[in-house]
């Protein structure tokens, strides 16, 4: 298997990619195909496809914010079970993120990750692939030591259009498995950054942010 990156829609493995992308994401959940140009293009953002046979079978893209000194999984993508899809795109996306910490002298504190909650009644099918199911991936993630601040988290759509996407958890993983809160200054900094390519913020967003900013702790809890 190959981990290899695309900074460019031109890339012919994009375009395998954004289909994979479609057949186990909900539409909001999906930037635009032609939108993708800039972010491909932006070095902070790194879009990994795992290759197997020539064929796409796995992505994740995520980025690192070296003054916050924190990840973000937009997504990771188990395209099949039985070839450990999971396992290789997580090792080498690790390897990848203490590398660009130790490049700005630091040791990565940790990393965010939005959630599916299939306890609020999010039922997506996820394209029938069993390993995305989101009782699987919750408890994957868990294991790995994500917990989930405790807030009620939405984020807006993807498609710009100013609507609240709701359903998942905001998720983090400590690299020190004792870290129990984050600081709210570095969860609201990090949501306004993270956003920013979203110009229409719903308003359930904007009161979510507001409450943060009311609080100088926010608890992570166990998923």
């Amino acid at each position: 298997m190959e981990y290899h990156r695309i900074t460019s829609i031109e890339d012919p493995l994009f375009a395998k990619m954004h289909c994979l992308m479609q057949e186990v994401f909900p539409p909001e959940e999906v930037l635009e195909y032609g939108l993708w140009k800039e972010p491909l293009e932006d070095p902070g953002i790194r879009v990994f496809v795992a290759v197997h046979e020539g064929e796409v079978v796995g992505a994740t893209e995520y980025r690192y914010y070296e003054d916050f000194n924190v990840a973000m999984t937009d997504f990771t993508i188990i395209g099949r079970p039985g070839l450990g899809i999971g396992r290789y795109l997580w090792k080498n996306r690790q390897a990848d993120l203490h590398e660009l910490a130790a490049q700005s002298g630091q040791k990565l504190f940790g990393m965010f990750a939005e959630i599916y909650d299939p306890y609020r009644g999010n039922d997506h099918e996820f394209g029938g692939v069993k390993p995305m199911d989101p009782y699987v991936r919750r408890e994957v993630l868990s294991h790995l030591g994500y917990k989930v601040l405790d807030l009620e988290y939405v984020h807006p759509s993807w498609n710009n259009d100013g609507e609240a996407v709701e359903g998942l958890n905001l998720g983090f993983m400590p690299e020190d498995d004792s870290v129990s809160e984050l600081d709210t200054r570095l969860v609201v900094s990090f949501l306004r950054r993270y956003y920013t390519v979203l110009p229409n913020k719903p308003e359930a967003w904007n009161r979510m942010v507001a409450e943060l900013e009311a609080k100088d702790r926010v608890a992570l809890l166990p998923i």
